[in-house]
C-alpha cells in the first residue's frame, strides 16, 4: 500500500476542485486533488452546457410551430437521433474537451484517481491501495441525482440529468417528476421536440420565485404549454409491456394513473459527502446529512476542513461553485487564520420560455424590511415586436435610500435583464444611478428602465406618507 503525505488534499475534480486547485497550486507543489470516475465538470458532462444544447434545439423546433404569426409560415420535423448525436459532439468534442485539455496539463504527482474516505482526522483511504495524509483537506465531491423508493420499480426506464443526454433517440412519452430548473428546463425543451411529456410537481410552486404573485403567473404561463399536475406524490410505480406506470395523488385528492415510455427524475441532488466516512474526521453533519460550514470561509467548524460546491447543497451554481472552491482554498493557505470573503449577490436564471431569474435578495427574504416595489408586465416595445409579452418583472428598492436590492423576473430574455440588475447591486447602485445610463429604443432594457422609474415614483409617494405622518404626530 502506498502512502502520500501532503499539505493540501482536494477531493473531487469538478468545477469547485478545480478552483481550489488552480489557487493552491500557485503557492505549493505539496497536493494532491482525488477524483472518482471521468473527469470533466458536472457543468460540461451533464448540466448546464448539455441542456442548453437541447433547450436550443427545441427553440427552433418551436419557432417553426409559431412562425405563422409573423407571416413565415414553416414547417419540419424533429430528427430525435441527430438532436442527441449534435448534443454529445458538442458536449464532448468542445465543453467537456476544454475541461479535459485543462486537466491533462495538471502534474501527474497532483492528480489521483479512486473514491477517498476519511479513515481518521486528516487522513484518507483512496480505493483501499493508497493512504493519503494531509494538513488541510477540502471537500469538492460534487452531488447526485437523488432518486426516491418509489421508482426502484421502474428503474430500468428512469432518467436522471446525469443519464438523459445518453438517450440515442427522443422517447415518445415521459413523465418528468419535479418542478425545479431541471425538470422545468428540460420538460419544456423535450415537449417543443415532440416527446409527449408530463410534469408531476410535490409542492405546487415554482422554485426560485418567491412573490406569491410571480410564482402563481409562472405556473399558470407554463401550464398554459405543459400539462402540469403542479400539487401531489407519487404513491406508486410499476413496469409491464407497455411501459413505466405512475400512479399520482394529486393535493385535492384526485388520482391520477398514467403509461409512459420514459420518466425523468428530477427532484433534486444529494451531495456525496455521505459517501467519505465524515463522523471520522470529526466533521459535525445534520440530521439531514448537510455539513456546518461557515459561507464566508468554508470552514466545518473548527477544523482544518473546507467544503465548496454542490457538495454544499447551498448555491448549486458554476459561478458559484467556482467561487467557493477558490474560497476554501484561501482559507487552507491561511489556516489556522481565515480569509473572509465578500460574496457575489445571488443570481439564478431558469433558461425555460418565458424566462427565470432571481437577483440578489428575493421578497421572501426582504421580508420585514421597509422597501418599495417597481414592476410591470412585460410588454416593453421590444417585447410586443417579439410577440413575448408573458410575465412580469419586480424590483425591490431600500425605501430609505433607494439602493437595489433585488429584483424577480418572469419574462422572454430575462436573462439579460438580470445580469444588469446584479451589476447594479454589486456595486451598491440606487435606482437613480442607475436610471442615469443611457437605454436605447427599442430594447428589452427599457422595461427594466421603467420598472426603476414605477419604484421611483412609489418611493417618493412612500417618504411623503411618511413625512406627512410625522407632521401629524
Amino acid at each position: 500500500m502506498k502512502t502520500r503525505n501532503v499539505d493540501y488534499a482536494i477531493i473531487g475534480a469538478g468545477t469547485a476542485g478545480l478552483g481550489a486547485y488552480a489557487t493552491i497550486s500557485r503557492q505549493s507543489d505539496s497536493l494532491v486533488m482525488i477524483q472518482e470516475g471521468p473527469y470533466g465538470t458536472t457543468c460540461a458532462r451533464v448540466g448546464c452546457m448539455p441542456s442548453k444544447l437541447l433547450i436550443t434545439a427545441a427553440d427552433y423546433a418551436h419557432h417553426l410551430q409559431t412562425s405563422d404569426f409573423f407571416g413565415v409560415p414553416a414547417s419540419g420535423r424533429v430528427d430525435g437521433r441527430r438532436v442527441l448525436e449534435r448534443l454529445r459532439r458538442e458536449r464532448d468534442h468542445r465543453f467537456v474537451a476544454r475541461n479535459l485539455s485543462y486537466v491533462d496539463k495538471i502534474p501527474p504527482h497532483h492528480k489521483l484517481e479512486g473514491r477517498a474516505r476519511f479513515i481518521g482526522p486528516g487522513h484518507l483511504m483512496v480505493d483501499e491501495s493508497v493512504e493519503v495524509r494531509a494538513e488541510k483537506i477540502i471537500l469538492a465531491c460534487g452531488s447526485r441525482p437523488a432518486i426516491g423508493a418509489e421508482f426502484e420499480p421502474v428503474m430500468s426506464r428512469v432518467l436522471t440529468s446525469d443519464t438523459i443526454f445518453e438517450l440515442e433517440d427522443l422517447p415518445r412519452s415521459i413523465a418528468v417528476i419535479g418542478m425545479g430548473v431541471i425538470a422545468l428546463e428540460l420538460g419544456q425543451a423535450l415537449h417543443r421536440l415532440g416527446v409527449e411529456t408530463t410534469l408531476y410537481g410535490r409542492s405546487g410552486t415554482i422554485q426560485a420565485l418567491t412573490h406569491p404573485a410571480m410564482q402563481r403567473q409562472a405556473l399558470d404561463l407554463l401550464a398554459s404549454e405543459l400539462d402540469i399536475h403542479p400539487s401531489g406524490r407519487v404513491l406508486s410505480t410499476w413496469e409491464d409491456a407497455e411501459g413505466a406506470w405512475i400512479e399520482y395523488e394529486a393535493s385535492n385528492g384526485q388520482r391520477v394513473t398514467r403509461v409512459f415510455d420514459r420518466i425523468l427524475v428530477a427532484t433534486g441532488r444529494v451531495a456525496n459527502l455521505d459517501r467519505l466516512g465524515l463522523e471520522r474526521a470529526g466533521v459535525e453533519v445534520t440530521e439531514a446529512g448537510r455539513v456546518r460550514f461557515d459561507p464566508q470561509t468554508m470552514r466545518c467548524g473548527d477544523l482544518p476542513i473546507f467544503v465548496a460546491g454542490d457538495a454544499t447543497d447551498h448555491l448549486p451554481i458554476w459561478h458559484e461553485a467556482y467561487d467557493e472552491g477558490r474560497i476554501a482554498a484561501d482559507n487552507a493557505l491561511s489556516y489556522p487564520g481565515s480569509a473572509p470573503a465578500v460574496r457575489r449577490p445571488p443570481l439564478m436564471v431558469f433558461f425555460t420560455d418565458p424566462q427565470i431569474a432571481v437577483i440578489g435578495q428575493s421578497f421572501r427574504q426582504l421580508q420585514g424590511r421597509e422597501i418599495v416595489i417597481g414592476e410591470l408586465p412585460f410588454a416593453s416595445p421590444r417585447h410586443v415586436v417579439w410577440n413575448q409579452v408573458q410575465g412580469h418583472i419586480q424590483v425591490y428598492l431600500d425605501a430609505p435610500t433607494g439602493t437595489i436590492l433585488g429584483a424577480e423576473l418572469l419574462g422572454y430574455r430575462a436573462e439579460h435583464l438580470a445580469h444588469l440588475l446584479a451589476l447594479a447591486i454589486t456595486h451598491g447602485m440606487t435606482a437613480e444611478q442607475m436610471l442615469a445610463m443611457p437605454v436605447y429604443h427599442p430594447s428589452a432594457e427599457e422595461l427594466l428602465r421603467d420598472a426603476l422609474i414605477d419604484a421611483q415614483k412609489k418611493r417618493s409617494r412612500h417618504e411623503a406618507e411618511k413625512a406627512s405622518l410625522s407632521l401629524s404626530l
